[in-house]
């Protein structure tokens, strides 16, 4: 069976309804109008800049799969440019296709023509199969990025500071107490000498 031609093209505002279904794993979560609306700010955003490109991928002339690309310093603290290719995701029905290599090959292509020196992705840490294609791709791990909620991390924070909190109020209770029975052992020591000298 011969493979179709894959052709890229940049995204519009009409091809949101096909990238909220795509993306749906890797939006916020939102109701779908402001998903919606999260996109066509993307789109619009993406066709007004020179360092960000939103390219659809079609298969015999049918939406098949999205990238986001865009030229960002590799790190915050390293501020090398890198084209990272963002969610480059492949509908199910057009699984095996050529679709995810045509996506990536446009990332290429594009820090080739910028003279960008790499290209970075992420895969979502669920999807054994995008991490293994994008190791196939000799794309390795330089980060784990990790993210919860303030109010969550607070209580992990929380959760953790007490334990060497009540071991140094432990410690400041019995220096107390031993002060306090020591004090106690002294006057019992002078009354007691008092009531011997009566």
């Amino acid at each position: 069976m011969s493979r179709q031609p894959v052709s890229m093209r940049q995204a519009t505002v009409a091809d949101v309804p096909f990238l909220v279904e795509l993306w749906s794993d890797v939006l916020r979560r939102a109701d779908r109008q402001d998903q919606v609306h999260d996109l066509e700010l993307i789109v619009k955003e993406a066709a007004e800049s020179a360092e960000r490109r939103l390219l659809l991928a079609e298969y015999a002339g049918e939406p098949a799969g999205a990238v986001l690309l865009r030229v960002v310093p590799m790190t915050p603290l390293d501020l090398e440019p890198t084209v990272q290719a963002v969610a480059p995701s492949v509908t199910p029905s057009f699984r095996g296709k050529g679709i995810g290599s045509a996506l990536m090959e446009a990332a290429v292509l594009w820090a080739e023509d910028l003279g960008v020196a790499h290209i970075s992705t992420a895969a979502p840490s669920g999807s054994r199969n995008g991490n293994r294609f994008m190791a196939r791709l000799s794309l390795r791990p330089l980060a784990i990025v990790r993210a919860s909620s303030p109010s969550l991390v607070r209580a992990k924070l929380a959760a953790m500071q007490p334990g060497p909190a009540r071991a140094s109020d432990r410690v400041a209770g019995r220096r107390q107490l031993v002060q306090v029975l020591a004090v106690r052992r002294q006057l019992s020591r002078r009354t007691g000498s008092g009531t011997g000298t009566h």
